[in-house]
C-alpha cells in the first residue's frame, strides 16, 4: 500500500507537471472505485485551473480554481498511482481516469485493486470527516516524543499498532513503524503505556529519519507502485527489518523475529530491540 513517503513522492513528482494548467478534458474508464467517482466530476473540472498541491496524511489534495472552486481528495487505496502521460501515448488496462491539461500532459491514475478513489470537496477541506480526525504530520513540530508519551498513558495497546494510529500521528504506516522502532531499539510488542518519554524522544526522532529518508528514496517499492514521474522507489533497499523475517539483523546478526501485531506481520530483533 502506498503509504506516506510514496504520496508525498507522487505529489513532489507530478507538481511541476500539473501546478497553473487547466484541465481541458476529464475522460473516466472506470467509475466504480471504493467511492465511486461522481458523478458530475467532469461537469466541474472541465475549465478549471489546478493550484498548489498539497498532500494530508496518504490523501493528496488537488485543489482547483475557478467559477466553481473546490478540492479533489485523492486517496491511491492498495495499488494506485497517478503519473503523467502525454497526449497519444495509450491507456493500459487499469488506467481508470485521466485529466488532459492544456499544454497536453495528462495526469493518469491506475489502479489495479480499485481500493483508491478520488472525491471532490466543495467546502473547506478542515471540515470533511476524512480529515479533521486526523493527528499531526510526523515531519512537523507538532509532532514529538511528548505528543507520543502523553498520549500513551495507561494504554496496553503493543507500541507498534499505537504508532500507526492516525489519531496518534499520520502516516506512519507498517512498514515505517517498523523501521523506526528498530532505529529506536524499541520492542514492537511492548505496551505503548510502559515506555519512558526518553526512549518516545528517540522514537519520535526515529520516525522523521525514516520518513525522511524514504521521501529522498523515492518510497519503497514493493509490488507496483510507482511514483509521478513513472520510477519506482528504492528505500526497499535500505530496510533494515521489514520483509526480512528470519535473515540476520544488519546490526548484531541475530535472526530477526516475525510476529503477528494488529492483524499486521512484525519483524524485530530481539536483541537489539527491547
Amino acid at each position: 500500500m502506498p503509504e506516506l513517503p510514496e504520496v508525498e513522492t507522487t505529489r513532489r513528482g507530478i507538481a511541476p507537471h500539473v501546478e497553473g494548467r487547466e484541465i481541458t478534458e476529464v475522460i473516466v474508464r472506470q467509475a466504480r472505485l471504493r467511492v465511486p467517482v461522481p458523478a458530475d466530476l467532469v461537469e466541474r473540472l472541465v475549465g478549471a485551473r489546478i493550484g498548489d498541491l498539497a498532500r494530508r496524511a496518504k490523501y493528496l489534495l488537488v485543489p482547483l480554481e475557478g467559477e466553481a472552486p473546490g478540492t479533489l481528495l485523492w486517496h491511491l487505496g492498495m495499488s494506485g498511482s497517478l503519473r503523467i502521460a502525454r497526449l497519444g501515448e495509450l491507456p493500459k488496462k487499469h488506467d481508470h481516469l485521466d485529466l488532459v491539461l492544456d499544454d497536453g500532459a495528462i495526469l493518469r491514475y491506475h489502479d489495479p485493486r480499485r481500493f483508491g478513489f478520488v472525491d471532490w470537496l466543495a467546502g473547506s477541506t478542515e471540515q470533511d470527516a476524512r480529515l479533521a480526525r486526523l493527528g499531526p504530520e510526523p515531519l512537523s513540530e507538532a509532532f514529538d516524543g511528548e505528543r507520543l508519551f502523553a498520549r500513551s498513558r495507561g494504554r496496553r495497546l503493543a507500541v507498534k499498532p499505537f504508532l500507526m494510529d492516525n489519531a496518534v500521528v499520520v502516516g506512519v504506516g507498517n512498514i515505517y513503524a517498523a523501521e523506526a522502532l528498530f532505529l529506536a531499539g524499541i520492542d514492537p510488542r511492548r505496551a505503548a503505556g510502559r515506555i519512558s518519554r526518553e526512549r518516545y524522544d528517540r522514537l519520535a526522532a526515529a520516525v522523521r529519519e525514516v520518513l525522511a529518508a524514504a521521501i529522498t528514496q523515492g518510497g519503497t517499492t514493493l509490488r507496483d507502485f510507482v511514483g509521478g514521474t513513472g520510477e519506482p522507489g528504492y528505500f526497499k533497499q535500505r530496510l533494515n527489518v521489514y520483509g526480512r523475517d528470519g535473515q540476520p539483523c544488519r546490526r548484531c546478526g541475530a535472526e530477526l523475529r516475525l510476529v503477528t501485531l494488529g492483524q499486521r506481520a512484525s519483524v524485530f530483533c530481539g536483541h537489539c530491540q527491547t
